[in-house]
């Protein structure tokens, strides 16, 4: 049996994202001169700038690129509590009633069994990437924490709000209120090569900041643990990370942070030399979008897609194996508009090359929402350029109140993220052939839906009797019920329920 898994609460901790202080990290950059003839003043100037070789003055050593990341360095403690055994509501004692719920969701003796809490911790590492105490960490670090206290490299423990989160790129930006932060510079990921020296900062096991050395052994890795709503180009590092390490810095020998460490392969929870760090221009984009709009934009073609093997290439006629097929195109998206077809074979978007479905999704994905695209295909044989103008992805982007692609306000949402029922999501979570609305792939345990019952595989295929079979179907419907209780059709695993959901008490 492979035991091996990638760890992600456990795992290592991330390695923060950004740019900030460019008073401090702009201008001179290290020439490796000696000591004796660098002056007193271009040394205070260097240390606080991007280092361009770690080898000072002859030392073989990487100490000038720690001054440089270290003090940006936190670590994060992450307390909140969890709910279990969700289920507010008591059902009849029914057998059918009981396979569909669950044997947790029937009645006791004492009469309907209650959700218990209890109080957990997390402990994480995060980057400081503005002057004025913006920190970026992984999502899962603080994910469901009530309090958060950051512990800076000078001794003071700060308590941190969090502006937003993003699941799907395991990103959360926080802030901190306070002053004499020294931010990192951020550096260019798509730059970073195979082989380069690589340093990871974080604190790892709780034992306080450490610092590891390695190379970026690989590059656009998916771990393809998260599901189809992931967004993954990870950075490969044999640079030893452990669990703590997670939203810590993956740094460059200029100084300049390249990654933020998310997660580990292991067959045992502890480093084996295979460790992956979002990009930090990855990073950067879900940091601009949560400072401005507190929550990440992305774009969709509307398609669902598969690679193209080497059998398939053959089948095809096609001369290199490679880019994206398209299976299935939804009715009304933009592909649909901009007249792609079952059967193209996607080579490359806006000029760059697609290599595999996970490359393309992302390349979509930071285009834009609105934006009009250049997408080549290859149509019976034939090359051909297609103008595309792509529609905004509803996928869970949460911001902190725990909001949904089902309902972005108080009232109305529900507690879930939720996604339309094609092709892909049915092969991909074993759904009926016939399923039709929107298959529920998360649930937030503190949401409505939770207290209802409704869990991740679930099908919602109606709402007040009307039927929904987009995200913005059910998103509609919930809006227009906010004073009485809402009734879903739910299909989980063949089987149709009518659910009810209490309306918010807000």
């Amino acid at each position: 049996m492979n035991n091996t898994r990638v760890t992600f609460g456990q795992r290592a901790t991330r390695a923060g994202v950004v740019v900030a202080a460019l008073l401090l990290l702009t201008g001179a950059t290290w020439r490796g001169i000696s000591a004796a003839t660098q002056s007193a003043a271009t040394r205070a100037t260097t240390v606080a700038a991007p280092l361009a070789t770690s080898l000072v003055a002859g030392r073989d050593s990487y100490a000038d690129v720690v001054k440089v990341a270290a003090p940006a360095v936190v670590t994060i403690h992450a307390d909140g509590r969890t709910r279990v055994s969700a289920t507010q509501f008591q059902l009849p004692n029914d057998d059918l009633l009981r396979r569909f719920f669950g044997e947790q969701g029937g009645p006791s003796d004492d009469g309907p069994r209650q959700p218990r809490t209890f109080r957990q911790s997390a402990l994480g590492s995060g980057v400081i990437v503005t002057t004025d105490g913006y920190i970026l960490t992984n999502q899962h670090v603080v994910d469901g924490a009530d309090q958060i206290h950051v512990e800076m490299t000078d001794g003071r423990t700060l308590t941190a709000k969090v502006v937003g989160s993003d699941k799907p790129s395991d990103l959360a930006l926080l802030k901190v209120d306070a002053s004499d932060f020294h931010p990192i510079a951020l550096g260019n990921s798509d730059a970073v090569q195979v082989g380069d020296v690589v340093l990871a900062v974080g604190n790892p096991l709780g034992v306080g900041q450490t610092v590891t050395m390695g190379i970026i052994s690989a590059k656009g890795r998916s771990t393809s643990t998260r599901g189809a709503v992931s967004y993954e180009d990870f950075l490969q590092t044999d640079a030893p990370i452990n669990q703590g390490n997670s939203g810590g810095a993956l740094v460059n020998t200029k100084g300049e942070l390249v990654g933020i460490n998310s997660q580990i392969l292991s067959n045992s929870n502890g480093n084996i030399g295979i460790g992956f760090a979002i990009p930090s221009n990855m990073a950067r984009h879900v940091m601009d979008d949560l400072r401005t709009k507190g929550r990440v934009t992305r774009a969709q073609l509307g398609v669902a897609i598969q690679p193209v093997t080497s059998d398939m290439a053959a089948s095809l006629g096609l001369k290199d194996v490679g880019g994206a097929i398209i299976s299935s195109v939804t009715s009304g998206s933009a592909a649909d508009r901009a007249g792609l077809k079952r059967g193209d074979v996607i080579k490359a978007f806006n000029g760059q090359p697609v290599r595999d479905i996970n490359t393309l999704r992302n390349h979509v994905a930071d285009a834009g929402p609105g934006s009009t695209a250049d997408v080549t295909i290859l149509r019976d044989g034939s090359e051909k350029h297609v103008s595309v103008k792509l529609d905004e992805a509803a996928v869970n982007q949460t911001a902190r109140d725990g909001g949904t692609s089902a309902g972005s306000d108080d009232k109305t949402t529900l507690g879930v993220s939720v996604a339309p029922v094609t092709p892909e999501t049915a092969s991909r979570m074993r759904l009926p052939r016939n399923a039709r609305g929107v298959v529920v792939e998360e649930v937030n345990p503190d949401g409505r839906a939770a207290d209802a019952g409704i869990q991740a595989g679930d099908i919602i295929e109606e709402v007040n009797r009307q039927a929904v079979n987009s995200v913005d179907e059910l998103r509609a419907a919930v809006r227009k019920t906010t004073d009485r209780p809402l009734l879903l059709l739910v299909n989980r695993q063949g089987s149709e329920i009518f659910v009810t959901v209490r309306p918010s008490n807000g």
